[in-house]
């Protein structure tokens, strides 16, 4: 399949059936899983815990194989091995020879990706700054604190410069500080022109880093496409604060616009469709009442989310 010089990740009616155990009917992680990631887009891979977001993963990584269906990467069916120079990984729990140090685990690394010689010092100092290793270079990585670890493992999946980089919950486990330094440094790869593409489940970092999202729940993709679309759609609402209202109309709007009201009293807070705002306060304000403030609500894709886990128990 010839790559059309944007799409980096092409996945098409990819199915993964597994056995658990001798004797036992085969279980079905992935119904026809389709999906595209574009070059230099951070792809934000999103889903409950088990919901098979590692099983997809390591089908493009061709560490196991699809049941039906096709994957490729830059052009190339993941069962291939040469285009694997281009793709840097980070697996969920990656494990290191604890007594090496950073900057010792990077050559390491760097001698297995085939890094020239020549170049390799200048490139294992540079991704140790890019990661703030720099001081902590020599240290043990034994010493090494979970955040650490997860930034010596994305500069190891970028030791060899990939134009792709796949990460496995690169958040899980961090505290804040990790989080956020984790965050910048997947912005530094997208200013790098690299393509990201991200397993996790903390939608507040989807929210903050992805271009494009696919919520995986149950082995089925529920939603596909960009944050605004999921964000920004028809439903679009704004919270409206109205002080001075009489009781039995603020009822009436709650009636009349299908607003949400919250509040007490005279003061009153109505969530209401976008397009229902200025007829509102047009009522509003003959009515004698104040208006207070007038907010735009984003619908959130925590909201998105748990629309599209709710939907799926109620399929199932």
């Amino acid at each position: 399949m010839p790559d059309d010089g944007r799409e980096v990740v092409r996945v098409r009616g990819v199915v993964k059936d597994v056995r658990p155990g001798l004797g036992l009917r085969r279980k079905r992680i992935l119904h026809g899983i389709s999906l595209t990631v574009h070059r230099g887009e951070i792809f934000g891979f999103v889903g409950p815990n088990g919901a098979g977001k590692t099983t997809m993963l390591k089908v493009l990584m061709g560490l196991i194989r699809a049941s039906s269906g096709r994957a490729t990467v830059l052009g190339h069916d993941v069962g291939e091995t040469e285009f694997r120079r281009q793709v840097g990984f980070l697996p969920e729990n990656p494990y290191f020879y604890d007594y090496l140090t950073g900057r010792e685990i990077l050559r390491f690394y760097a001698r297995l990706s085939g890094v020239r010689a020549a170049a390799m010092d200048k490139r294992v100092a540079t991704l140790l700054d890019w990661v703030q290793l720099s001081d902590a270079a020599d240290a043990r990585l034994r010493t090494y604190s979970k955040g650490m670890l997860q930034r010596i493992g994305i500069a190891q999946a970028l030791i060899h410069d990939p134009e792709v980089v796949f990460l496995d919950e690169p958040m899980s486990g961090l505290d804040p500080i990790g989080r956020k330094q984790i965050r910048d440094l997947i912005l530094r790869l997208k200013r790098a022109g690299k393509t990201v593409f991200m397993n996790t489940h903390i939608l507040s970092d989807v929210e903050m880093l992805c271009d494009r999202v696919a919520i995986l729940v149950a082995g089925r993709i529920r939603f596909q496409g960009r944050l605004e679309d999921f964000l920004d759609g028809d439903e679009r609402e704004s919270d409206v604060v109205l002080s001075g209202l009489p009781a039995d109309l603020a009822s009436r709007f709650e009636e009349r616009y299908g607003a949400e009201l919250r509040g007490h009293g005279t003061r009153v807070e109505l969530r209401v469709k976008e397009k229902e705002v200025a007829d509102l306060l047009r009522a509003a304000l003959e009515a004698g009442a104040e208006v207070q403030s007038v907010t735009a609500y984003r619908i959130s894709l925590e909201s998105i989310f748990m629309r599209a886990v709710e939907s799926a128990e109620e399929s199932s």
